[in-house]
């Protein structure tokens, strides 16, 4: 296992394909990375599918409304169109790069409209920089992100079984 710096800002992600580790990075992105925090402390991702994965690009997740399955709100067809019941966050901007396995947060095309919803890389994207509020980055698991099913929508859509904060697994 990846070595765990700091298990309170360390993320461990079981997906149907395996398990994923994922750094925070506080300092760069406070509120998204608390917003991150407290969502996984609700065990609000939990069931979370995958709804939109683009190969050589990203994985995107996160929509904790219509993408839960099981949830009482749970729609396929509007997986992707959700967040929490939380307010949307002010952007954090960051001169850190998307680089294969970053962590950045989805939104809407307002800046300041990221919620629930995140993407992982799965290759460098430098168009994306400083457009998106990086808050982490993968140091275990990429080759079980590589492995998501593929797709825009993904057909059955593999899925966060769970999601926790390292201090707390």
């Amino acid at each position: 296992m990846a070595e765990i710096k700091d298990p309170e800002n360390a993320l461990v992600m079981e997906t149907t394909k395996g398990k994923v580790v994922i750094e925070l990075m506080p300092d760069l992105a406070p509120e998204h990375v608390n917003r991150i925090k407290e969502l996984a402390r609700e065990t609000a991702y939990d069931g979370v599918v995958f709804h939109r994965v683009i190969d050589g690009f990203m994985a995107q997740t996160g929509d904790v409304k219509f993408g839960k399955s099981g949830g009482n709100d749970f729609n396929p067809g509007r997986a992707g169109m959700g967040g929490s019941d939380k307010p949307d966050l002010k952007a954090e901007f960051s001169n850190v790069s998307h680089v294969r396995g970053t962590c950045s947060m989805a939104r809407s095309q307002s800046p300041n409209s990221a919620n629930s919803q995140f993407f992982i890389c799965l290759a460098d994207a430098p168009w994306l920089n400083k457009q998106y509020s990086v808050w982490g980055q993968v140091i275990e698991g990429m080759d079980v992100i590589d492995l998501i099913k593929k797709g825009e929508p993904v057909r059955d859509p593999d899925q966060i079984v769970s999601l926790r904060i390292a201090a707390d697994a």
